[in-house]
């Protein structure tokens, strides 16, 4: 390749880039009335800034290839900042090695752009090989914090097996998302910590955590759902006493394991939760997202949770590194408007928007799951039946 060749390709490269950045979303007029999807995935791998890939030195890279790749960029924190929306995406490298990045959009549905360099992380005592899934919380303290899954070879291992791994609760803060202050994993009893949030309030002057203790690293064994759990410091948080919250059920969207999502939404009738499911499948595992509301002077306690999911992957979204998931580690209030962040598949981010008001009304008045078939059809005939009398002439 020529200097003159290169830097034609070199010039294609960042005008196509800029050209996926400035692609104007479409909300998709298909809705159930829970909330309206948009068309485009708002971060993908090729979101990612060029110049984090490849390397435009000529003379170290005549034929300019990635040097670096990007697989996906997906399961994003997100909060509102200085009036735009930043994402704080799971970007993993082809090496599959997870880093976090930082996302911003002016509204919020489309133009994220990162910022120039990945989110430097401080490593605690044990370096752990891989993190992923931030949620971020603004906390009443002054701080924002990110909680995150801090994963380690298991060195229990046998001999051979290098698919063994330890996940505990990593817990940073920072002011400004870019300078972070690394604090000690999160204790709890329990052998492993993933999907672990920080309430966005003092609870009894403690700081309140939502769990999801499990067994070992994939199966949640005698982990019961989604806990709860206080802390009396954020330096070398440790909980006492988990408290699940949200069980699992059998044969029910969360039959295999569950967790939270965001940090939940502060309303007046009460702590508004997204949350996933996992169940098993001939096909594999099926992650979707649900719904359920908490009290809120009793925020452990749920009053209201609607029966299946709210959100599950439809289309392309099906298909990726892990197939069939809907994830979520990220929403955002804008007003009433609620702008939900899903990954979909392990490999890129989608958004979804709805209002506080459509949520409110969907946790409180869809029926919750009765368990069983035949109750199950009682429901709808009983749904059936009201909709025939309003429909007479």
């Amino acid at each position: 390749m020529t200097n003159q060749e290169f830097s034609v390709e070199r010039d294609r490269l960042l005008a196509a880039h800029e050209r996926l950045i400035e692609r104007p979303n479409e909300r998709l007029p298909e809705s159930n009335g829970w909330f309206h999807r948009y068309r485009y995935p708002v971060l993908t791998a090729a979101h990612t800034p060029v110049v984090w890939r490849y390397d435009f030195d000529p003379a170290a890279n005549p034929f300019l290839m990635e040097r670096l790749g990007i697989n996906a960029a997906f399961n994003v924190g997100a909060m509102e900042w200085h009036g735009g929306v930043v994402l704080m995406a799971r970007v993993e490298g082809v090496d599959r090695k997870s880093f976090f990045a930082v996302a911003e959009s002016a509204n919020g549905i489309d133009g994220f752009r990162f910022w120039d360099y990945p989110v430097v992380m401080p490593e605690t005592a044990e370096p752990e090989t891989n993190v992923y899934d931030m949620r971020l919380t603004a906390h009443e303290d002054g701080w924002i914090y990110g909680l995150f899954c801090a994963e380690r070879k298991d060195p229990a291992a046998a001999p051979g097996d290098l698919s063994s791994a330890l996940a505990q609760c990593g817990i940073a803060r920072t002011r400004d998302l870019k300078t972070w202050e690394r604090l000690d994993d999160l204790r709890t009893s329990s052998a492993q910590q993933r999907n672990c949030v920080l309430h966005p309030e003092f609870v009894d002057g403690k700081y309140a955590f939502y769990t999801r203790p499990q067994d070992s690293f994939i199966e949640a064994g005698r982990g019961g759902g989604i806990g709860w759990g206080l802390a009396s410091n954020m330096e070398h948080a440790a909980i006492d006493e988990e408290t699940i919250l949200d069980q699992r059920g059998y044969h029910t969207i969360t039959e295999v394991k569950n967790g939270l999502g965001p940090a939940p939404i502060k309303t007046g009738k009460g702590w508004l939760h997204l949350a996933h499911g996992v169940r098993n499948t001939a096909a594999g595992l099926r992650y979707v997202l649900y719904c359920f509301l908490c009290d809120l002077k009793v925020p452990y306690k749920v009053i209201a949770k609607p029966g299946g999911y709210f959100l599950a992957p439809e289309g392309e979204e099906r298909v990726g590194d892990v197939s069939n998931v809907a994830f979520s580690n990220g929403w955002v209030q804008r007003g009433d408007e609620v702008l939900i962040y899903y990954g979909a598949s392990d490999t890129r981010t989608y958004v979804a928007a709805t209002t506080v008001e459509r949520l409110l009304d969907y946790v409180l008045n869809t029926p919750p799951d009765p368990l069983r078939s035949a109750a199950c059809v009682s429901q709808r005939i009983a749904l059936i039946d009201k909709n025939q009398r309003l429909l007479k002439p």
